[in-house]
């Protein structure tokens, strides 16, 4: 087993990003991730991995949107979400929409290589907060301290299947003409009707996030040196209890 830091060290950044380095950290991830983890926190290093991830999912991403499917189906989602809401679609907020979707492209660009970064920034600090909490409370487990480099770490590597995902949701949102749930359960199991309340739960639960998840709480078992199924335990269930949260306001907005 390699071993962990576990002082309090800046991260390590070497003088010169390797792309190559990245794209090797980032199959890694998909092929033995606990082995590219161990090797990724004995010495933490995330931003050629996090430039790597950010500009294949903002590629792929705004490339569909920039497609003729891609535009309508974004008009398509938008007109959907209002009238969910109970909104009445009148020719000129339709029209309003088409405008609007001029600005899709720049707007998931924006997201993903501005938000993503900043949401792994904050799930790192809430990771390590918890980590060490519970780490603290384990009889015998004795003082350890993680670093948010180490923490980071973890959370930008787990993100490489969101790169995946883009990869994938791409030509599927393509081939179905329509944006959004491309990765989800409910389109591997569609044996629901689509307003109904199983059918919105499964198209809650994305497969690729549970993937990242699962990752998460293999990367947070190494930190700490505990098992993973715990965690993991913990970790799915928070996230099954959300996409059941969101699937219940769906049904009741939609007034099922």
């Amino acid at each position: 087993m390699h071993p962990i830091t576990t002082e309090t060290e800046p991260a390590h950044i070497p003088g010169r990003l390797s792309l190559r380095d990245a794209a090797r950290r980032l199959v890694g991830m998909i092929r033995s991730p606990r082995a590219t983890l161990l090797r990724a926190v004995d010495r933490p290093r995330s931003l050629d991995l996090a430039m790597l991830i950010v500009v294949v999912a903002a590629t792929f991403s705004v490339g569909f949107l920039l497609t003729r499917v891609g535009r309508l189906a974004a008009l398509d989602q938008a007109v959907r979400q209002l009238e969910s809401l109970g909104a009445t679609i009148t020719d000129r907020r339709y029209a309003e929409l088409r405008h609007l979707q001029v600005y899709r492209p720049l707007i998931s660009a924006v997201t993903i290589i501005v938000g993503w970064p900043m949401m792994w920034m904050f799930a790192a600090f809430i990771f390590r907060a918890i980590g060490d909490r519970f780490h603290a409370r384990v009889p015998g487990a004795g003082e350890r301290r993680v670093t948010f480099a180490q923490s980071l770490t973890v959370v930008v590597h787990a993100s490489s299947v969101l790169a995946v995902r883009a990869v994938v949701a791409a030509p599927v949102n393509y081939a179905r003409e329509s944006l959004g749930g491309s990765t989800s359960l409910g389109v591997l199991l569609p044996v629901f009707g689509e307003t109904t309340f199983a059918a919105r739960l499964f198209g809650a639960v994305d497969l690729f996030l549970v993937w990242w998840v699962v990752l998460i709480a293999m990367g947070l078992s190494i930190l700490y040196r505990t098992r993973t199924l715990p965690i993991a335990r913990w970790l799915l269930g928070a996230y099954a209890a959300g996409a059941a949260a969101l699937a219940l306001t769906q049904a009741l907005r939609g007034g099922v």
